[in-house]
């Protein structure tokens, strides 16, 4: 688990756009206010940021209900909406290593997954949704009296989006592009740790031809930016990514102000369940890819694992072994595994979680501390012999840091996989199917995963139960989160046919 420094001789990518975006043009806050964006991997500053504040959301809110009350994109045929669209998609396909080397350095996250495999999917999420423009339709009705009727789905209007900063590039284009194919105008707001990939996206939306107002983007703090954004009275609906504590206030600000609907994806303590049956080699490269992914910076993490008691010693070996040997380092090195966690605030939260675990008496298999002393890298870390009171296995801890627990019946795996405010997503390993149907309708989570983990897709939706949410990300759910239902009537006299 040694750092690696091999990334080093990486050359950092030119920081093109560092303003705010708003009616087509990049232009500074309205304060001159700034902040600086760090680079995770040294703890130095990488650019300085025009920082948007209230009055630069309102003018991105302006913007955003001119282009929709009077502009072409909401009155545009859906198939001319989805060819910018596709056209967008291919600007991002031929920028996907500079955009994965802004991630990277602005995230920490590994570079070769970025290039290889977030950026590109970026593209193919815009061309889902891009095909779903000219396919959002309304119904004839028939109704029980002499009337004619029908239904309307019409974009709901100017949308405010708050994204994460875990993966700045997938909740980019996992909220803006179904709001776009739906005719809607955006104001979005990334987080403040990763601005870079948004303003890069916005720049390459205009080249594509999406019309001026459409796409706005306005970096900033969440207390600021984002408090603005959820209490504007001429923003339709809101759809946030992000802490249950910040989604509460989401909230209380959508209703306080013009009761605009609200979309949350929140937090998650997943739950992965191993049964005696599993392949136990295979099921520990599962449990620590679900854990360590991304550095374990991932709302659906499987951060709770529960292992059946006839395979739970020789998986304890085997996954503590498999996380001895996992390399943390330069994410810009093809060998590396984990890169560091986004920020120092980050960093020093996990490592307090880590605290907490030992003095709560769990027992620590391996990891617990950072690597190297420059940067924010924290070792692979696995705790056994944990009670279900534990602050470690009931808070979200946001990184690598994975819990086991040992269990006996099907009974016992499905009350401790529910002991949780949180009903994100859950995995499910065993050769049974009866066990797997069984589980998977009795957890109470928005995704159940069975012998795969981290399966996503353009077209299954995903979000949450209980305290992590509602509303659905991907599919055509997000799509008709963005669109309103008007039913058009009209009487009908002296019809031989109701």
């Amino acid at each position: 688990m040694a750092g690696v420094s091999d990334g080093s001789s990486f050359k950092m990518p030119s920081i093109k756009f560092t303003k705010l975006f708003i009616n087509g043009q990049f232009v500074h806050s309205l304060s001159g206010k700034e902040f600086e964006t760090i680079d995770p991997r040294t703890g130095d500053v990488i650019t300085k940021i025009s920082e948007a504040t209230k009055e630069d959301i309102d003018e991105a809110v302006k913007a955003a209900r001119v282009a929709f009350n009077s502009g072409p994109w909401p009155r545009m045929p859906g198939a001319e909406r989805a060819r910018i669209m596709t056209k967008w998609a291919e600007l991002i396909e031929e920028n996907v290593e500079e955009i994965a080397a802004l991630d990277a350095i602005d995230a920490g996250k590994l570079y070769h997954f970025l290039k290889g495999g977030e950026i590109p999917g970026t593209a193919r999420t815009i061309r889902y949704y891009a095909g779903a423009a000219d396919k959002i339709h309304g119904e004839v009705l028939k109704p029980g009296r002499e009337l004619f009727a029908y239904t309307l789905m019409e974009p709901i209007g100017v949308v405010g989006l708050i994204i994460p900063w875990n993966f700045p590039s997938t909740m980019f284009v996992t909220k803006v592009a179904p709001a776009l194919a739906a005719g809607c105008t955006v104001v979005l707001k990334p987080a403040e740790q990763t601005p870079l990939s948004s303003l890069f996206y916005a720049h390459l939306a205009k080249q594509a031809g999406i019309p001026d107002g459409v796409l706005n983007v306005v970096p900033g703090f969440g207390s600021i930016a984002g408090a603005a954004i959820t209490s504007h009275m001429d923003i339709d609906k809101v759809s946030f990514t992000g802490s249950t504590d910040v989604g509460r206030e989401v909230m209380r600000a959508a209703a306080n102000s013009n009761l605009k609907p609200v979309s949350l994806e929140l937090g998650g303590k997943s739950p992965i369940i191993i049964f005696d049956d599993a392949d136990v080699d295979q099921a520990a490269q599962l449990a620590l890819l679900g854990i360590l992914f991304n550095k374990g910076e991932i709302c659906v993490a499987g951060s709770r694992v529960f292992v059946q008691e006839g395979i739970y010693d020789e998986f304890e070996k085997k996954v503590v072994e498999k996380a001895k040997a996992w390399v943390v380092g330069d994410p810009f090195n093809p060998k590396v595994h984990q890169g560091p966690q986004v920020s120092k605030k980050q960093f020093e939260k996990i490592l307090s979680y880590i605290e907490h675990g030992k003095r709560e008496g769990a027992t620590l298999l391996t990891g617990g501390k950072r690597v190297g002393d420059k940067g924010y890298y924290i070792e692979p870390t696995i705790f056994s012999n944990v009670k279900e009171d534990m602050l470690i296995v009931q808070d979200e801890i946001f990184g690598p840091v994975m819990v086991l627990k040992k269990f006996k019946t099907i009974e016992e795996a499905i009350k401790s996989a529910n002991n949780t405010k949180y009903g994100l997503a859950a995995g499910i390993v065993t050769k049974s199917l009866d066990i797997a149907n069984t589980v998977s309708r009795s957890i109470r989570a928005g995704i159940v995963w069975i012998n795969c983990y981290f399966a996503f897709g353009d077209d299954i939706p995903y979000g949450g139960y209980k305290m992590s949410g509602f509303g659905r990300d991907c599919g055509l759910d997000s799509l008709y989160k963005f669109l309103q239902v008007k039913s058009v009537v009209t009487p009908i006299h002296n019809s031989p046919w109701l």
